[in-house]
């Protein structure tokens, strides 16, 4: 339920407590049998809170050692680039991941400013010190790297995610051993775990340029003299995070007439206005979170949100306000596959399952291969990589998209250049996104697009994402033929962790939460907001008839 708060300021009774959520961190030892407080790696790595011993010293501790033992099984013995955002838990988790890393005679490198920094410059990171190497090679001095972030999650929380040498986020494969020897480690007190103290390991340490490699290299990506020569006037909100310097940076190596609405860098984030909950949360891509840059969408052609790590992006324009993420994604791939890169050999476009259909439609009239995988970027890892896929893209406002020449830019999602592409098109077509969204509706029909979250147990949260088609006895979904049953994504076969149901205009899809007790339903229709209500309805009642009620 929406809180009535929602889109308001915050107040003081909203704030985490810094220095106990600090203290917490290092005070509280979380319990191993406890799975609450165990490691667990979602799509984007092992998260959780110090107030709720599931971010505490020790899960860094034996998850850095793990990584450790992981990467020396797999023969990586480069250097490991380390960022963080600006989470109070960040810090941290950062300082402890350098006395383990050390320890194990890790060649670690930090930035060179001592700033924190965002995703995708550590993706670019990797990626740069791996070229022209071979990635499955051991030995082959390969980099790989961790980025300290909960991504847009509240200031209470922490997260810990590990980049392999391809630069995008681990597999399931690598993550399933990682969190299963991290854990062993908890179990047996942490006995194996090496650690150097902070004061000395800081020394050891090597550095690294990150803004400036990073910021120096856009022009590779984006066609950034022509936003400078179009005069696009930009507002970039970093919303406290990773992004801040970044854009400062931009805006003056560039010469772009690009403002950073708030520089501010505060851990409780008490200059956010709160999200659909009443909770803070830096998600670049919620009205209401969004609030405070969406009021001032007329001083700029273009306004830009990142989340904390900048791997999202929200898109602000006078015309249409904050865009819907769908809504952006196939607007960006109508520019660039519609002639805007002709460098690229690519003829797969790269979307989630959950993603809108309206890409379909998209790559359809373009004439592109769709490629859906599951939910996760880690599955465009290798399109990106090869140049196969131009463009990859989920519905929660994270994309990357290839060099101008065809060549991997990042393995991760990117906020900062789909926030910098946004000007690109205004300035390329003398159109903002939203309008050119318009089009796509007026081709291809303006679909209703929801997702709601309903109550699972974690037996019925296994049982949905184990489902086979056959376990789905109904033939309609809201007065329509079903067409298709999905447990495998069309495009790599690979499981979905949940359950797709398709008719001639609409869709569902049903998977579990991975840190909450609810699975989550994302429905689309093309027949309005009505027949979107019958599709929500009807799937909810069919995953609750397969779940047992």
């Amino acid at each position: 339920m929406t809180s009535d708060r929602a889109g308001q300021p915050a107040q003081l009774s909203d704030l985490v407590d810094v220095p106990q959520l600090v203290s917490s961190y290092y005070v509280l030892t979380p319990d191993p049998e406890d799975v609450d407080q165990q490691v667990a790696f979602g799509t984007s790595g092992h998260r959780g809170s110090s107030l709720k011993t599931s971010f505490n010293e020790q899960h860094i501790l034996a998850t850095t050692q793990a990584i450790v033992d992981y990467r020396r099984e797999q023969g990586v013995d480069g250097p490991l680039f380390l960022g963080a955002d600006t989470h109070a838990l960040s810090g941290p988790a950062w300082t402890t991941a350098i006395e383990v890393l050390v320890a194990a005679g890790v060649t670690v490198l930090v930035d060179s400013q001592d700033g924190v920094v965002p995703t995708p410059a550590v993706s670019h990171a990797i990626l740069r010190a791996n070229r022209g190497k071979d990635l499955g090679a051991k030995g082959a001095g390969l980099a790989d790297g961790i980025v300290v972030t909960p991504s847009h999650n509240p200031p209470g929380d922490g997260g810990f995610k590990y980049n392999p040498p391809h630069g995008g986020p681990a597999d399931s494969d690598a993550t399933k051993v990682i969190a299963a020897a991290a854990n062993d480690y908890l179990r047996r007190g942490l006995d194996g775990v090496g650690r150097t103290p902070f004061a000395r390991a800081i020394t050891q340490v090597g550095r690294y340029d990150f803004l400036g490699t990073y910021v120096d290299d856009l022009p590779s990506v984006l066609d950034i003299d022509a936003i400078r020569d179009a005069g696009v006037r930009i507002g970039a909100d970093p919303l406290g995070g990773a992004a801040v310097h970044y854009w400062e940076a931009i805006a003056e190596r560039h010469r772009l007439d690009l403002t950073v609405v708030n520089p501010v860098v505060d851990p409780t984030w008490r200059f956010m206005t709160l999200d659909w909950d009443g909770k803070i949360r830096m998600d670049c891509s919620s009205p209401s979170a969004m609030a405070s840059l969406v009021a001032r969408k007329d001083e700029y052609d273009i306004a830009t949100g990142n989340d904390a790590d900048s791997d999202r992006h929200g898109i602000v324009t006078p015309d249409g306000g904050l865009m819907n993420p769908n809504h952006y994604l196939a607007v960006a791939i109508q520019y660039l596959y519609g002639g805007a890169r002709p460098g690229w050999r690519s003829e797969r476009i790269g979307k989630t399952l959950v993603s809108s259909s309206m890409i379909d439609r998209v790559a359809a009239d373009l004439g592109k291969e769709l490629w859906e995988v599951p939910v996760g970027f880690k599955w465009f890892v290798p399109g990106l990589l090869d140049g196969s896929v131009g463009f990859g893209g989920e519905e929660s406002a994270g994309a990357s998209f290839l060099r101008t020449d065809g060549t991997v830019w990042t393995t991760d999602k990117d906020g900062i250049i789909l926030a910098l592409l946004a000007s690109e098109i205004q300035a390329k077509t003398g159109r903002s996104p939203s309008e050119h969204y318009a089009d796509l509706v007026a081709a291809h029909g303006d679909p209703a697009y929801a997702r709601i979250d309903a109550p699972a147990d974690r037996e019925q949260k296994a049982r949905l994402s184990s489902l086979s088609p056959d376990a789905v006895t109904a033939d309609s979904v809201a007065g329509e033929p079903i067409t298709a049953k999905l447990t495998e994504a069309p495009g790599n076969g690979a499981a979905v962790g949940g359950l797709k149901v398709t008719t001639e205009s609409a869709w569902f899809a049903a998977r579990p939460s991975g840190t909450e007790d609810v699975y989550k339903i994302y429905a689309e229709s093309f027949r309005g907001p009505e027949h979107l209500a019958q599709v929500q309805a009807d799937a909810k009642a069919l995953v609750d008839d397969v779940l047992g009620g």
